[in-house]
């Protein structure tokens, strides 16, 4: 898609919900996304088109760092993970940052979903300022709050 001219493409793979029995669940899991996303790197790098298409990997909100009496993990807004391939960013850097016991954002280092939006806007060549108008002439600004993620890209 990407190849033939798609500004943008969404992959998704259901069954992350792992509040019971995680370990199995992520067993489950991981084998098909630890070969889906080199492969289609690999792909995208031997068409010539990886350095300039941005692959995110992410799920929309963290785990617990603790297992629950199910043997599973929670749902856990406050700290999650985003893997960024290509379109610019940088190779093995990290950004952001847990406590130790992983139960919170770092201070130094505190990223908001905003923040993850801002950059993958940028990315694209849109400003995340950019201002919409509904159909009632109300204003909507794209990422309101938050910042590029200059450091992603090197």
């Amino acid at each position: 898609l990407v190849q033939h001219g798609s500004r943008f493409v969404t992959v998704t793979n259901q069954g992350w919900d792992t509040h019971l029995d995680n370990f199995t669940g992520h067993k489950r899991l991981l084998g098909p996304l630890d070969q889906a996303v080199p492969a289609t790197l690999g792909s995208l790098s031997d068409k010539g088109i990886l350095n300039r298409t941005l692959v995110v990997v992410m799920g929309e909100f963290g785990r617990t760092p603790r297992i629950n009496e199910n043997t599973g993990r929670d749902h856990f807004p406050r700290a999650n993970w985003c893997l960024m391939f290509g379109g610019g960013a940088a190779k093995a850097s990290l950004v952001g940052g847990t406590t130790p016991a992983g139960d919170g954002p770092d201070d130094d280092t505190r990223i908001s979903p905003d923040d993850i939006a801002a950059t993958i806007y940028d990315a694209l060549g849109i400003s995340p300022l950019t201002e919409y108008f509904t159909s009632s002439g109300r204003p909507v600004t794209l990422v309101a709050e938050g910042r590029v993620l200059t450091e992603v890209f090197g």
